[in-house]
């Protein structure tokens, strides 16, 4: 039996966090996993996207850890206890918390990630007014730059299409400008309307 099909047998094919239906795909907890259903969750598409800290948390969505927080799978609870710990600042995720009971197993793995250390805040890439920017989207250059290491000059105005997020440093992006790879910092760019 695949690993989602024992997922959805388990969840009875809903989100093991939400109870959401819509975009259901197995989510392996880090810091390190080996794939199988004990270190596997099955999580919708707003869950994942919120654990894995590419959209902002939004604390409505996550007032239902006070019912997923009592599962019986080890997996579900860690997952639910880091993110009550990233959420602490509402006071129902501080008593919860309080509540909640962890074996020494569970609760090492649930730290493993330093994830209970840090504020709920996420790290996206944002232009200069504040947009989120996307892998595949096209801005605007608000200032002209100089491309180190190329006679290149970046007029302001260029536009640059297609664009890729530096995955470790939400203030750079790459992007073709006459035909080379460059780096630029999202505050020199504006997100183009499409």
């Amino acid at each position: 039996m695949k690993l989602l099909d024992l997922l959805e047998a388990r969840s009875g094919k809903v989100c093991e966090l939400c109870g959401s239906a819509n975009g259901l795909k197995p989510y392996e907890l880090p810091p390190s996993s080996d794939g199988t259903i004990d270190d596997t969750i099955l999580a919708c598409e707003k869950c994942r996207m919120q654990l894995e800290k590419k959209e902002e948390l939004d604390s409505k969505h996550w007032a239902v850890l006070s019912t997923s927080m009592w599962s019986e799978v080890p997996a579900v609870q860690v997952v639910t206890w880091r993110m009550l710990n990233r959420l602490r600042n509402e006071s129902w995720a501080a008593e919860n918390i309080d509540m909640m009971y962890l074996s020494e197993e569970q609760l090492a793995w649930a730290k493993a990630t330093g994830d209970h250390e840090n504020d709920g805040s996420v790290d996206l890439h944002k232009d200069a007014n504040g947009h989120t920017l996307q892998n595949g989207d096209s801005v605007v250059l608000v200032k002209s730059l100089d491309v180190k290491g190329s006679t290149i000059n970046a007029k302001m105005g260029t536009v640059v299409r297609n664009i890729r997020l530096v995955p470790d440093n939400a203030e750079q992006i790459e992007g073709r400008v006459e035909n080379q790879l460059i780096v630029i910092l999202t505050k020199y760019v504006r997100r183009q309307n499409n």
